[in-house]
């Protein structure tokens, strides 16, 4: 007779399923695929293990090169990590598409591939996700769990509807901005006029137009 306990059980999937802290990290040890992108909060887990295509990759790029050329440009400090962990250990775990320290009031992150301890650095400022089949789940749990993450702003980019959803964040609450307050002077439409540039202009091109727009920002204030 054939035990069952050591037969690796499917793992569900693109959805928020209760498991404890414990249960959680024995996955991402020894079950889950390195590829894929894992988060827990309050009790609840989501493992996603859709494919990320062009599209979701190209708009990464264009909203990664546009904070940092208007972080340049206006002097302001900054650090920029790509599909990181954030992690509050037996609270929160977090895998944002593109996250960002802004500001002086952090210290570089640590030369390790370890998860970044919220709790000893600090939640990065500001954090975004791509949606490209998840605007659902970004709107809604993801929210709540970088609410209690302690970020001070998030954005939701849908690429299909070429819009960018800005949320503030304070007191573990968060409200709808149409001006980026991590970012000031920084408005949501200028990302969406790029989403839409990249439907039919080159990256170069579209970096282009933003230093010109970004620089007679600058001149003019």
């Amino acid at each position: 007779m054939v035990g069952t306990a050591s037969v690796p059980q499917p793992i569900v999937t693109d959805e928020w399923v209760p498991a404890s802290w414990a249960e959680y990290m024995t996955l991402l040890e020894s079950v889950v695929p390195q590829d894929a992108r894992c988060y827990f909060d309050a009790g609840w887990m989501r493992v996603e293990m859709s494919p990320l295509g062009a599209l979701h990759g190209r708009e990464n790029s264009i909203i990664s090169t546009l904070v940092v050329l208007y972080a340049t440009l206006k002097g302001l400090r900054m650090v920029e990590l790509t599909n990181t962990t954030f992690r509050k250990t037996g609270l929160q775990d977090a895998q944002p598409d593109i996250a960002f320290y802004v500001g002086q009031g952090f210290d570089l992150p640590p030369r390790d591939n370890r998860p970044i301890d919220v709790l000893t650095h600090g939640a990065p400022q500001l954090v975004i996700e791509i949606a490209s089949t998840t605007l659902n789940d970004d709107l809604g749990k993801k929210r709540l769990l970088y609410e209690r993450l302690g970020s001070a702003e998030y954005w939701v980019v849908d690429v299909q509807a070429a819009q960018v959803i800005a949320f503030e964040i304070a007191d573990r609450r968060s409200g709808q901005v149409d001006e980026s307050r991590v970012l000031p002077g920084l408005a949501m439409t200028t990302l969406e006029m790029a989403l839409e540039r990249s439907q039919h202009e080159d990256d170069a091109t579209i970096t282009r137009w933003l230093l010109e727009l970004f620089g007679h920002d600058t001149q003019g204030g």
